[in-house]
């Protein structure tokens, strides 16, 4: 008589709940499962990007440096220099994809969260844009005159460019972070995702307090845009507003869904928009219109020989290995959102105090309330 066995039902990974998520939270374990594969995939995808960013935050600081009120910026993505083999590269795509950069940079501006926004309604910010204004309005017609018609153009066009200059300037730490862990992750003291967390958590902490100033010279008169008086600093007024838009809301796809009023695919709270990095899904990664597809083949381009080949051993190989970067990618925003909460805790995690411990939970219950709507498949 012959028996037949039955393939042993294995049920799916659960998906962790908001209670587990507050208990990592709490308890210092990372949201990402900590696994061998999920080290290698966060540490090299963060070192390619760390290597993106400084391309980002060289070409943003340079257009805050050179590009304020230029009406046509057109040669804004050369910041190390035109010539024409560049300008060849350019046109054929070879090259680092700095519309990318745009895309999170307008993210913030329109989001608009944060002290560095709060800044920008003060009357102090407004004395300045006035003063840069009447300096180049003395040199350039078409500015004097557009500045007549249209009083607020100019103004907004200098809290854009400020935003862009601030994103440099946040980038920069960020790639210095990524990079320093990639370098950690070769000598072997990075061997956990709890580690990776914790090595940017650590470098969030120390450029904290880092001063956000911008300081522009137009005829001979150096002008403060955001002054030192202002108290900006890098983690409360550009790193967290940058997890805020980017991260979480970020912005609709153009051709994924409908900007028609009519149509109500879009939320007219732009507060509740759940379009950011830690919502997408990845498999519209190198479709015509999504931002984020030049991110991946920029990476794609600078990917570790490590992940290159873990790539070619899992999934489909490099047939869709820019989704695959996608994915990997999202695996370590989550670890960067991690160390962001981390990092802005409001005590140690370890104190006796009960009101500084009921202080931390309810901390954490606000976080994980807004993780639930995320990609958390992302952390199986």
């Amino acid at each position: 008589m012959t028996t037949t066995l039955k393939p042993t039902a294995v049920a799916p990974p659960q998906l962790p709940d908001q209670e587990e998520l507050i208990r990592r939270l709490l308890s210092d374990t990372p949201l990402l499962k900590d696994t061998p594969d999920h080290l290698l995939q966060v540490v090299n995808v963060l070192e390619s990007y760390g290597i993106v960013l400084d391309a980002y935050s060289k070409n943003l600081v340079d257009q805050g440096e050179k590009q304020l009120l230029n009406p046509f910026p057109v040669f804004r993505f050369f910041h190390e220099g035109f010539n024409l083999k560049r300008l060849w590269q350019h046109l054929l795509g070879d090259r680092i994809n700095f519309e990318y950069a745009e895309y999170c940079q307008k993210a913030m501006f329109w989001h608009g969260t944060g002290g560095l926004d709060a800044y920008l309604d003060t009357p102090e910010f407004a004395e300045a844009c006035q003063r840069i204004i009447q300096r180049k309005a003395a040199r350039d017609p078409l500015l004097a005159l557009t500045h007549r018609l249209y009083p607020g153009f100019a103004p907004e066009s200098i809290r854009s460019l400020t935003t862009i200059y601030c994103l440099g300037l946040f980038w920069r730490v960020m790639s210095d972070i990524f990079v320093d862990l990639a370098r950690r992750y070769a000598i072997k003291e990075v061997t956990c995702v709890n580690d990776v967390v914790h090595h940017i958590r650590d470098g969030l902490v120390a450029a904290a307090g880092n001063p956000i100033t911008y300081q522009v010279t137009l005829g001979g008169e150096d002008i403060w845009v955001l002054p030192p008086e202002a108290g900006l600093t890098f983690l409360v007024d550009v790193a967290v507003p940058y997890v805020e838009a980017v991260f979480f809301r970020g912005m609709p796809f153009l051709g994924t869904v409908s900007y028609n009023a009519q149509a109500r695919q879009i939320s007219p709270d732009i507060s509740d928009f759940k379009y950011g990095a830690l919502y997408a899904d990845p498999i519209p990664s190198m479709g015509a219109g999504i931002p984020p597809s030049l991110c991946m083949q920029d990476m794609f381009r600078h990917l570790p020989e490590e992940l290159s080949r873990w790539y070619d051993e899992n999934g489909r190989g490099q047939t869709d290995v820019h989704v695959q970067i996608c994915v990997s990618f999202q695996k370590s925003m989550f670890c960067v959102t991690n160390a962001a909460i981390s990092g802005t805790m409001p005590h140690p995690l370890d104190t006796d105090d009960s009101e500084q411990q009921a202080a931390n939970r309810a901390y954490a219950e606000a976080w994980s309330g807004r993780l639930m709507g995320c990609q958390l498949v992302a952390l199986l």
